[in-house]
């Protein structure tokens, strides 16, 4: 079977995480997909197939006879997907030899323009895969599991030497929460990828750092025809601490390594209101200093206001896994390696986001990301492209080869 017909059913099981019920999983739903792949994964023959407590997936293929002393390698991917944008009751749309111009979808009246996305006329020819418009598609990360689902099979059917494969699946990775409850050690590979980045071929391991910041106003109301000298309007407290930030310090206005302050959410009226923001930047110092100066933003203006009540909350998400790879570039090299034996060019570049995989070089499980051949994630205008689908198939195989010495 080849991975995009996996990912056709993945992305009709709605698996979108919400980062405010505070349960593990954060959505049940997510039970779904992990119930279904663990099934799927015991058909094939994987060794143990499960779902632990926390709606962790994990499997493995044990090494093949005389390769056992080969270090045991891990491929990971995430089953929730953003809540940035509906992901309930996709319906994938095919447009097989795609022709290089705007993408018309079903519903909305949504179009992904070549002009927004000039990437797309490089794909002609190719089969894309949308939603209609509706609805994000769920290549993120979906297509990351289609992907070692079928690598997985391919292993077992063409009997490939290799050392122990490991496999899992998690959830809640798009609201960060993805290795909260992950097992390293249990889990037993001495070298993972994540497969969950762009582009076929897109190799990554360097990533913000990253934090969350809450600010919280609690604002004096009164009537308004009352009000002089007394109300303190916390909408309007909220817009003069943002607007102590750079004005050019945000995501829209940002590439490459410049970091940012991303204000994600503003709820509230004239009495209280709740700022969220994300901070990320590649430097750590630098990413310091911005928590640093959001505080002292949070400091100054609530000195100007002191009957209303300013608090801020920083909790930081995870770190450049750069710090942790540099003495397992092998990982990068052997990722390029093997793109090229799949007819990639492999291409070398930083995250501006992070994966799991982060994470998990913290907890001392080195693993950079891998593209899946999905682009424009987390919303209607995402796409995933058949044919690089299966080249990832192809450089997780030539992974697995390149460390099991072929």
């Amino acid at each position: 079977m080849r991975a995009y017909e996996r990912f056709l059913r993945y992305v009709k099981i709605h698996t979108t995480s919400d980062d405010r019920t505070g349960t593990t999983p954060s959505t049940a739903c997510q039970w779904d997909l992990a119930k279904t792949l663990a099934e799927e994964l015991k058909a094939l023959g994987l060794e143990s197939p499960g779902v632990d407590e926390n709606c962790v997936v994990t499997a493995w293929l044990p090494a093949t006879p005389g390769r056992e002393d080969v270090p045991a390698l891990g491929f990971l991917a995430h089953m929730d997907t953003s809540p940035a944008f509906s992901g309930e009751n996709v319906t994938p749309v095919l447009h097989p030899d795609y022709d290089g111009g705007d993408l018309v979808l079903p519903k909305e009246g949504r179009v992904i323009r070549t002009a927004d996305f000039p990437f797309l006329k490089s794909l002609a020819g190719k089969t894309l895969i949308t939603a209609d418009g509706s609805t994000l598609l769920g290549a993120d990360d979906k297509a990351g599991i289609a992907e070692i689902v079928t690598a997985c099979e391919r292993l077992l059917a063409e009997d490939v030497p290799h050392g122990r494969v490991c496999v899992a699946f998690t959830p809640d990775e798009e609201i960060g929460q993805g290795p909260d409850h992950f097992d390293v050690a249990a889990f037993g590979a001495k070298y993972a990828y994540t497969v969950d980045g762009g582009r076929a071929g897109s190799i990554e391991y360097e990533n913000f750092n990253a934090a969350g910041a809450i600010v919280t106003i609690e604002g004096v109301s009164v009537h308004p025809g009352s009000a002089k000298g007394i109300m303190e309007n916390a909408l309007l407290i909220a817009q003069q601490i943002n607007a102590c930030l750079p004005a050019e310090d945000i995501p829209a206005r940002t590439e490459g390594y410049e970091g940012f302050f991303h204000l994600d959410r503003l709820e509230g009226t004239a009495a209280r209101a709740v700022m969220e923001y994300i901070i990320r930047d590649h430097d750590r110092a630098k990413f310091e200093a911005r928590k640093a100066m959001l505080a002292d933003a949070c400091a100054k203006v609530g000195a100007a206001h002191p009957t209303a009540k300013v608090e801020l909350t920083v909790r930081d998400s995870y770190y450049n896994m750069k710090e942790k790879l540099a003495d397992c570039m092998h990982l990068v090299e052997n990722a390029k390696e093997a793109a090229r034996m799949a007819g990639v060019e492999p291409v070398v570049e930083p995250i501006r986001g992070g994966t799991d995989g982060a994470r998990l070089s913290f907890m001392g499980l080195p693993c950079p990301n891998l593209g899946t051949g999905g682009y424009n994630c987390h919303g209607p205008m995402e796409l995933a492209v058949a044919e690089e689908m299966d080249a990832v198939v192809e450089i997780l195989l030539g992974i697995v080869k390149l460390y099991s010495g072929r």
